[in-house]
């Protein structure tokens, strides 16, 4: 896969999956679509900027493009495409080299699915981050991002929860209620929650189902907050 911001993806008729002519894993009973997104959500994640995405689906006989923007959602691509944000200079530049050296490596291994390079590196940026601007900056959201979504490729789906949900209430905090980051946050924490097995989803529902509550309006979540009471066998609100 190019180290670029646009991608060829190519879904056979069978549900192959192929991403700048790399076949890709796709989970049973996972939709090639959604693994597109979270394989291209690692880039955006860690850029800040969307990814731009040329499908070729054989399944419905379509072509169209998309952007999968860092927050993980996607919209039609931008006319004319946006132009890098200036870089904050929150480090000396060859500081700053580095970080982006080891986060271009980080992505490629996570592209690659070689998660014992692609975690470590990425748990590495994180706490430089965390140390250098403190835990709840934007830089070191999107780094946690990155970290989260790297678990949920992975299989790890108790670690996926507890991020995302943590992820949620530091963007509720620093952009308030009702931004889209913020849902996503809780969302991608629901989705990550259903993967796991009855024994480990257990403990981390009361905290899953608060920040469902308190991210945004009520009504919006219940259709998953009934889905987690309905799979722990209890009466939904």
């Amino acid at each position: 896969m190019n180290t670029g911001t646009r991608y060829q993806v190519h879904i056979s008729r069978e549900g192959q999956l192929h991403i700048d002519s790399e076949p890709q894993v796709v989970p049973d009973g996972v939709d090639p679509s959604q693994v597109v997104i979270q394989i291209l959500h690692i880039e955006a994640a860690g850029s800040g900027l969307p990814v731009l995405v040329q499908v070729h689906d054989e399944r419905t006989s379509s072509r169209f493009d998309m952007q999968v923007m860092p927050d993980g959602t996607t919209q039609a691509p931008a006319t004319p495409a946006p132009a890098a944000p200036q870089p904050v200079p929150a480090a000396p530049p060859q500081q700053l080299g580095s970080l982006f050296d080891r986060l271009a490596a980080a992505q490629a291994a996570g592209r690659a699915h070689d998660f014992d390079t692609a975690m470590p590196a990425a748990d590495e940026i994180l706490q430089q981050l965390t140390a250098e601007q403190g835990d709840t900056a934007a830089a070191t959201l999107e780094a946690a991002q990155f970290r989260a979504d790297l678990a949920y490729l992975s299989g790890e789906y108790a670690f996926t929860t507890a991020s995302w949900t943590w992820l949620a209430l530091a963007w509720f905090d620093r952009l308030g209620p009702g931004k889209r980051r913020t849902q996503v946050a809780a969302q991608n924490a629901a989705q990550a929650w259903m993967q796991l097995p009855p024994h480990e989803a257990g403990p981390l529902a009361s905290d899953l189902v608060n920040v469902l509550l308190e991210v945004a309006a009520p009504e919006r979540t219940a259709t998953m907050r009934a889905q987690i009471a309905e799979r722990l066998g209890q009466p939904s609100n």
